[in-house]
């Protein structure tokens, strides 16, 4: 098995509803925020992790594939492969060539190869930073919900959830390895699919309550043009 090519695949993300990717704090302050998002430790600038795009969109293509209900809710592996139909199979392999399987899992799975994508952490575009700065937008928002009684129709159980706002934008790169057994295209557009997919439901937090609608543009006017044609399911 050879490296024979790697592409970036670069663009933006952009926020079409408020975006909460917690930071896992593990204390609360006092007239503080339950929830905050997560922020880099030097600018304090919110931030996507490059693991919460991958994990969302390997989720997305395992539960597409049939195979999630196979797995007791844990990431697809080689040995969940072995007694499954070739067309369901194939699909399995592709998404572990894509998102790469665990280091204990059976030898066999040594034929997979290495992982073929990267997902880089997202940070805020340079130009819609500037922008934010020109107009005096801020980064985060504090969304206050509450569970209402249905009962006496109060408020119960009030809490404060931090998030990116709509609008904010990201800068993505994702690196795609191709060895000399794949066949480039069809991995290629297995990512493209899982990136639509994901831009179909929603990315971080709170999902169902619409917090985390995404959309993506491509540098490339083709991937452009081939992305908003796609049809993953």
């Amino acid at each position: 098995m050879k490296l024979v090519n790697m592409k970036e695949i670069k663009g933006k993300i952009i926020l079409m509803s408020g975006l909460h990717i917690g930071a896992g704090d593990t204390e609360m302050k006092i007239g503080g925020t339950d929830n905050t998002v997560i922020k880099h430790p030097h600018t304090l600038e919110p931030y996507i992790p490059g693991s919460s795009i991958k994990g969302k969109i390997r989720s997305l293509l395992e539960l597409r594939s049939g195979l999630m209900g196979k797995t007791d809710g844990k990431p697809l592996s080689y040995s969940d492969l072995k007694n499954e139909e070739e067309k369901v199979k194939t699909e399995g392999m592709k998404i572990l060539k894509l998102f790469g399987t665990s280091g204990s899992d059976d030898k066999d799975a040594a034929e997979l190869g290495p992982t073929r994508c990267s997902f880089a952490d997202c940070l805020l575009d340079p130009e819609w930073k500037e922008k934010a700065r020109t107009n005096h937008y801020v980064y985060t928002e504090i969304k206050p919900e509450n569970t209402i009684n249905r009962i006496r129709g109060t408020a119960d159980n009030p809490r404060f959830t931090e998030r990116v706002p709509a609008g904010a934008e990201f800068r993505f790169s994702i690196t795609l390895k191709q060895m000399d057994t794949d066949s480039d295209d069809d991995l290629e557009r297995l990512l493209l699919e899982g990136l639509k997919l994901l831009e179909m439901d929603a990315l971080g937090g709170n999902g169902s309550r619409g917090y985390g609608r995404v959309r993506f543009e491509f540098e490339d006017d083709d991937l452009n043009s081939v992305f908003k044609e796609l049809k993953p399911l």
